[in-house]
């Protein structure tokens, strides 16, 4: 309720603030044009409005708190009840995010839990969390705790009952990051979560609707570039301009996605099944062009419009590099719940890279994006992949 009314407070600002601008913008153009009523001196509202829109701009100013000020007020103020491993990773993630509207004013220690923190001081114990909430304006309590059998039950149901929002180390993280922290990861919570929401009736048929949509103005504008790509793939070496392989796809079925072949005929005939390396000395010359603008991927069209693939979605992989990937990381396979996409939550956050570990943190965007599906997050997803277009980084 508080973060309400502060984004309302907020709001009614902006709106007072655009208002008074359009109102000094409105009267200054009737004060320096001619009177409406031709002959007649300008009155004197007309004359002194400007300068009494511009007083109440400066009297909003003065009485809205400054950008830096305001962005103090609205945080966010948590306890974090556990001192562990847990615990540290949250203050971890503080550090890094210096500019982050969530304030940690303190850690709530467990009888016998070792402290791992260090950087933020322990203020209270498990047993008093109300009173310590209360004493440090505390917003919401993030339980952090590897086990959670011993947690302080009644200590927080005080707290709950009193309005302070409880929130488990998941949803915590989940929220700060928008990805999902896969070494934390549990059954329980993924069943209990809100979301995943994606394959409903609804937003299938949205979702369907916006990936033929956006398919087909997508090959109309680059059509262009998708002649110019075959003629000069065919004129480099010769060989075949498209490249079929074989990826896994919706419920673990494998299809062969289309590309621009970008590497030699033979690229796979001495190593077999590999990642591409940095500066790879497979890709062709036209190859690397085509990398490093993305053309190669656009065939991939064709895949959505069969509905093998849809626009926005977890990138697809081959069924040697998976087998490897559900053994070695947990919830790997739950990522073939929805159809792969070209693009995606973890392609527009997370550098190209080719490893085990690239896997993992490209699979804790992935299932945040299938748990928080919405058609605006496609679009969000689509706007910045333009971008990423248009800034090419990290590309291979």
């Amino acid at each position: 309720m508080l973060n309400i009314l502060r984004q309302s407070r907020a709001v009614l600002f902006g709106f007072l603030e655009i208002g008074a601008l359009a109102l000094a913008l409105y009267y200054a153009a009737r004060w320096l044009g001619p009177s409406v009523s031709s002959g007649e001196p300008r009155r004197l509202a007309d004359t002194l409005l400007p300068a009494l829109t511009a007083v109440g701009i400066g009297f909003v100013r003065l009485v809205t708190p400054p950008p830096l000020a305001r962005n103090r007020a609205a945080a966010r103020r948590v306890l974090v009840v556990g001192t562990g491993k847990l615990a540290a990773e949250i203050e971890g993630l503080m550090v890094r995010r210096r500019h982050s509207r969530t304030e940690i004013v303190g850690y709530a220690a467990l009888a016998g839990e070792p402290v791992a923190v260090r950087r933020v001081r322990v203020i209270a114990d498990a047993g008093s969390l109300l009173a310590c909430a209360h004493e440090n304006r505390v917003d919401e309590i993030v339980v952090a705790l590897e086990d959670r059998r011993g947690m302080p039950l009644q200590p927080l149901l005080e707290a709950r009952m009193d309005g302070v929002t409880v929130t488990p180390y998941l949803t915590f993280w989940e929220r700060e990051t928008r990805r999902l922290n896969i070494d934390a990861l549990d059954p329980s919570w993924l069943i209990f979560a809100d979301g995943f929401r994606i394959a409903g009736a609804t937003n299938a048929t949205l979702k369907r609707a916006l990936d033929v949509t956006a398919s087909l103005a997508l090959l109309i504008l680059t059509l262009p570039a998708l002649v110019c790509a075959a003629l000069a793939i065919r004129l480099d070496d010769g060989g075949p301009v498209f490249y079929r392989q074989q990826r896994i796809g919706r419920y673990g079925r494998p299809f062969d996605i289309y590309k621009f072949r970008t590497m030699r005929v033979d690229a796979e005939a001495q190593c077999g099944p590999c990642w591409a390396a940095h500066r790879d000395a497979r890709v062709t010359r036209v190859g690397r062009f085509l990398r490093y603008m993305l053309i190669d991927e656009l065939p991939q069209i064709l895949n959505v419009l069969r509905g093998e693939m849809s626009f926005v979605g977890p990138r697809p992989e081959r069924p040697f590099f998976v087998e490897r990937l559900v053994a070695d990381i947990p919830f790997y396979a739950e990522r073939h719940r929805v159809r792969p996409g070209i693009t995606g939550w973890a392609q527009v956050n997370h550098p190209y890279g080719a490893s085990v570990a690239d896997a993992r943190a490209k699979l804790s965007y992935d299932l945040y994006y299938i748990k928080n599906f919405t058609i605006l997050f496609d679009l969000r997803i689509m706007a910045q992949t333009v971008r990423t277009v248009l800034f090419p980084d990290g590309v291979r």
